[in-house]
């Protein structure tokens, strides 16, 4: 009603321009005077009264579900937190610390400030138990699922990434390749492990005559698991590793032996880790994770009110970044060093 005064309009018109109704005809004088007005009285919408009107908070949550905020973490939230604010929704973020007991009481929480909906996110595929608080708005699961998927889930497509990141070693002319592997048992694991072996039998090659062997995603494996690979006799031309720590780990190895990377020995890692993968000399050729895309694509379903499946999972693709750890194989190289 101040605005409508000091403009010398309707307090209907200044509702018109502020909220940009559509099918209302301000002329564009009218909208300046509203606008000058508001910037006059320093006026400020009452989102909490808007909230009641309209039925919506403009607000998400996102639940991280871990010990605490690493790296990927950040990135997914990042991306979610610039696809609120282009909708003009807020993200509020907690984290559980991988209680799913805090999980339950934190989500109880945001729902009584009465969020429009929630991401639930976990760094390190896996399956989650879901709080049952989280079904009373739309729901997305980020980098985990539930079991039988009854909620839709946004995750990274690592059949696929294992099966480029092979496929990328095949075409500079490697056909014998090794594959130091993450924790066995982690799905990430098995899902590149399953592109591997599948861009291997798209090649003509059978998988059971390559190398392969488990490590635990730390750099220390990577050491001892190619120090395994020079004790068993001559190397493979290329090896693949669970992730960047474990190629690091590798290519310290292999620097300790007098090996060159890459004129004797190609590595490969896998994540695009932030300041390690780009940064260790030779730069490492690695599949980048698309935590910001995945954190983006699942705040931008849930602007339109509802996910775009209702259940299920949606595979995003894992881009292939190649650098300076990775080259044909050399005469040296294919002799064995």
């Amino acid at each position: 009603m101040d605005v409508a005064r000091l403009a010398g309009v309707s307090p209907a018109t200044v509702s018109f321009v502020l909220n940009q109704t559509s099918g209302q005809t301000i002329s564009d004088e009218t909208r300046q005077r509203v606008l000058q007005a508001v910037d006059e009285l320093g006026y400020r919408p009452n989102r909490a009264a808007q909230g009641l009107r309209q039925g919506r908070s403009a607000t998400v949550g996102f639940v991280s579900h871990d010990v605490d905020f690493g790296e990927f973490a950040a990135a997914a939230i990042k991306g979610a937190h610039e696809a609120c604010t282009r909708q003009g929704n807020l993200l509020l973020l907690v984290n559980t610390g991988g209680s799913n007991r805090r999980a339950q009481q934190l989500i109880t929480d945001l729902l009584d400030r009465q969020v429009d909906a929630l991401i639930f996110a976990a760094v390190g595929t896996r399956q989650v138990i879901l709080p049952d608080a989280a079904t009373r708005v739309p729901t997305i699961l980020l980098n985990c699922f539930a079991p039988h998927d009854p909620v839709p889930a946004i995750v990274p497509d690592e059949e696929r990434g294992g099966r480029e990141a092979t496929q990328a070693l095949l075409d500079l002319g490697h056909r014998d390749i090794a594959y130091l592997t993450g924790n066995p048992g982690q799905w990430a694991t098995k899902a590149r492990l399953r592109g591997f072996r599948e861009a291997l039998r798209g090649a003509g090659l059978d998988p059971r005559e390559h190398t392969v062997l488990s490590g635990n995603y730390h750099a220390d494996s990577g050491y001892d698991l190619v120090r395994t690979l020079l004790r068993r006799g001559p190397l493979p031309t290329a090896v693949m590793c669970g992730n960047d720590r474990m190629a690091v780990g590798a290519l310290l190895g292999l620097l300790e032996a007098g090996i060159r990377v890459p004129e004797d020995v190609s590595v490969m890692g896998y994540d695009d880790q932030f300041q390690l993968a780009a940064e260790v000399r030779p730069a490492l050729s690695t599949v980048r994770l698309p935590y910001d895309a995945m954190g983006r694509q699942a705040a931008e379903q849930l602007a339109h009110g509802r996910p775009a499946a209702p259940t299920g999972r949606t595979l995003v693709h894992c881009p292939l970044v190649m650098r300076d750890s990775t080259a044909a194989p050399t005469a040296r190289g294919r002799a064995g060093s």
